[in-house]
């Protein structure tokens, strides 16, 4: 089975001067059901060069369409090629729905939910908003959104929509860094201090059950510290990082520190059923080196962000030099993020089938 499936562009509009949302028909679609919160990775060739990256779908669950919001950014190729080229029939190239950015819903449930979002980092918010509005009608939610001014609002008009039809079950809250506000709470940066007057006038922070927070590094490393200092747990809280490790048509690999890593590594790899032994060479990870030699890795942004190439460990040991997309338990299991994965012994099994 292939891994990259066609989609066809069925419509596409400005939801800011410089973001588009796509909506798109997949020629399979019981491979495309997804989860709220969850990301497609797409690829396509730039002057002979493979790039791919992954956008979060935006639509809610109930909606029945395909949709991802995708904002331009400087230097940007792939991004700047879905904002000024892309046209309605078009096809484009894209795995199927992957992340854990969700949590289990129930009819029946009567929760809190708080998210955060900064810039683009709405996209599997409001997915994730507007299924639980729409599967779980007892509970409540809270969007506070941070962006550099009210022109730079996704999902603007769709938002206030929303608020008025969950009217005492929807609060939205925009932070804006460079629009002065009535509250002065509401404008400038998301910080420690802020989030502390936050959970003092605007939310009970006591009540929360659980937490999205997707967006720049930076502000999200902010807001996790601020919830666990008024008491939040980690389980409670759930990350979708943000960030563009590869701009233009190249991109830069962090390197593990440890000198001590051992040359010439006999590495295994299972991939869709398919059983393959090769060597992994000094600083190589296991992803650079099952791609040199031809193994159809699976894989989205090389920087640790995505889940796109987890894999797990079965035997010998791996340095994983970053991590921002598998839970504790994950990695607890021996799940690891192949492009941030470095050998440390001569010996190493790993499956991605599981």
């Amino acid at each position: 089975m292939p891994r990259f499936h066609d989609l066809i562009l069925t419509d596409i509009h400005k939801t800011t001067r410089n973001a588009v949302v796509l909506t798109l028909k997949p020629t399979d679609p019981a491979l495309f059901d997804f989860k709220q919160g969850q990301y497609l990775t797409f690829r396509r060739d730039f002057d002979g060069v493979e790039l791919r990256r992954s956008y979060s779908i935006s639509a809610g669950k109930s909606e029945g369409i395909l949709q991802v919001g995708i904002k331009q950014v400087d230097g940007g190729t792939f991004s700047t090629w879905a904002n000024t080229e892309l046209a309605v029939g078009d096809v484009v190239q894209s795995m199927p729905p992957m992340g854990n950015f969700f949590t289990p819903l129930e009819e029946t449930a009567q929760k809190i939910y708080l998210a955060f979002a900064g810039g683009s980092g709405i996209t599997p918010i409001i997915s994730t908003l507007k299924t639980i509005l729409e599967t779980e009608p007892n509970s409540q939610f809270t969007l506070v959104y941070a962006n550099q001014n009210v022109n730079s609002i996704m999902f603007r008009e769709e938002l206030e929509d929303l608020k008025n039809i969950y009217l005492n079950r929807l609060t939205l809250i925009h932070i804006l860094e460079r629009d002065s506000q009535n509250i002065d709470l509401f404008s400038g940066r998301i910080d420690a201090k802020k989030c502390d007057l936050l959970f003092k006038h605007w939310v009970d922070i006591t009540s929360v059950d659980t937490v999205f927070i997707c967006g720049p590094e930076p502000m999200m490393l902010t807001i996790d510290a601020a919830l666990k200092t008024h008491g939040l747990t980690q389980d409670q809280i759930k990350f979708e990082l943000f960030t563009a490790p590869q701009q233009g048509r190249a991109s830069q690999q962090a390197k593990p520190q440890n000198t001590a890593l051992p040359n010439g590594t006999q590495a295994t790899i299972t991939l869709d059923g398919a059983t393959r032994s090769f060597t992994i060479e000094k600083d190589q990870s296991l992803l650079e080196a099952g791609l040199a030699n031809k193994i159809d890795i699976p894989y989205s942004c090389k920087a640790g962000v995505c889940s796109s190439c987890r894999c797990k460990v079965l035997k010998g040991e791996v340095e994983m030099i970053a991590n921002h997309a598998l839970e504790d338990y994950e990695v607890e299991k021996g799940y690891v993020l192949s492009c941030q994965s470095y050998p440390l012994t001569a010996d190493i099994t790993v499956d991605y089938d599981q």
